[in-house]
């Protein structure tokens, strides 16, 4: 329980606000340092109540497909499926293949999902994240397992893996960028009689930024909640828009019979289209051979089929600089940094309705500043259901 604790608390402390360098640093040297010396009969538990704590919020999104009798299974189940990645760690139960094993796992995303990344206990620390300060610190703490004698010696490679905060220079890009802040709740978003609201809200957002002079207006994740390329009134009034401001909006792209979960980018009357490269375990598709996929779905999901996907991360040009496009979880991945050349920011949106209130936002708003700095990258995350931020490296 302990364990679990230090590994969780940084979530929490800065869930409120709370996030002072020392305390964080302290905290997960603790957690990481428990975690390869307590008993291997501990550890199954261990990573159980980790599990639960990093991603209790999954379940919240169970009342949206009327399917909120199964969250004790689905919290039994991340529990049982983190408590069993733990004790791999200790298959052979050595100090040594324990550190290795941790170290091997910053590697893994199981079920292609990513989000439990130990370097993040060190986001706002006097430590690094990278993986070679990662790995000096499990040196560290091997170290001070292991000595009898002069454990003092195991300062130093914590002293290599101390974190230099960058200057204060901030690199804007050209656009003058509106960031309307979003908040459609989940269970209103695609009823088709409070649509007509949501349009209208959005129409407002852009002409407020046109009014406010800017030449950007950002819109987040389905922002507009319909197959908006099939929408051809919709589609009139915001290329009509796009005239006086260039606009990024979320919604729905149906192209051959495929669904994707896309971005638009409007300018001049032109449309570009990016679609979603990495989808959302279990959410936007099943990482599971095609039988288990289409019985899922057939049973939890109305026969609902998963979403299409791109081969290849996508740019738009912008006042003649290029943006990377991320649709919410793909922003959290190596795979939607690749090939990033001369792009210098990303615009990610996302739709945090789906788990509010809980820590998920806190959590994706870690990763991305972790992101951010891996990629020396700066993110403008637009957001419906939790706060807009910038992230810079």
């Amino acid at each position: 329980m302990i364990t679990a604790i230090l590994l969780s608390a940084f979530i929490y402390l800065s869930y409120f606000n709370i996030e002072y360098r020392f305390i964080n640093t302290i905290l997960g040297l603790l957690g990481l340092y428990f975690l390869i010396t307590i008993p291997r009969n501990a550890i199954f538990f261990a990573g159980f109540i980790t599990g639960i704590l990093w991603f209790y919020w999954m379940v919240i999104s169970l009342k949206y497909y009327d399917l909120i009798y199964l969250t004790p299974l689905l919290l039994l189940a991340i529990g049982i499926a983190y408590g069993i990645l733990f004790l791999l760690f200790t298959v052979h139960d050595k100090t040594y293949f324990r550190l290795l094993a941790i170290f091997a796992f910053s590697f893994i995303a199981p079920f292609g999902f990513n989000w439990m990344k130990f370097e993040l206990l060190f986001i706002d620390s006097y430590l690094g994240t990278s993986k070679v300060d990662f790995a000096l610190i499990l040196l560290s703490l091997f170290l001070i397992a292991k000595l009898k004698r002069m454990k003092i010696l195991s300062i130093i490679p914590l002293l290599f893996a101390f974190h230099f905060p960058n200057g204060t220079y901030i690199d804007n890009p050209n656009s003058k960028i509106e960031m309307p802040q979003l908040n459609v709740k989940q269970d209103l978003k695609w009823e088709k009689d409070y649509q007509a609201t949501i349009f209208k809200k959005n129409f407002e957002y852009i002409d407020n930024a046109i009014y406010n002079n800017k030449n950007l207006v950002i819109l987040p994740e389905t922002a507009f909640p319909s197959i908006l390329n099939k929408s051809e009134e919709l589609l009139a009034i915001l290329k009509n828009k796009s005239y006086k401001i260039d606009i990024i909006t979320g919604s729905l792209y149906l192209e051959n019979e495929q669904f994707y979960n896309a971005t638009y980018y409007i300018s001049n009357g032109d449309v570009q289209i990016a679609k979603k490269l990495v989808l959302v375990p279990f959410g936007e598709e099943i990482p599971l051979p095609k039988f288990f996929v289409d019985l899922i779905n057939d049973i939890f999901y109305n026969g609902a089929q998963d979403y299409s996907k791109a081969k290849a991360p996508s740019d738009f040009v912008i006042n003649g600089q290029k943006f990377r496009n991320a649709i919410c979880y793909e922003a959290t991945t190596d795979e939607i940094f690749e090939n990033l050349d001369d792009v210098k920011y990303m615009i990610a949106t996302s739709n945090n309705a789906w788990f509010t209130p809980s820590i998920e936002p806190t959590l994706q708003k870690l990763l991305l500043r972790y992101y951010s700095k891996k990629y020396n990258i700066t993110i403008f995350h637009v957001v419906n259901g939790s706060p807009n931020f910038i992230f810079r490296p």
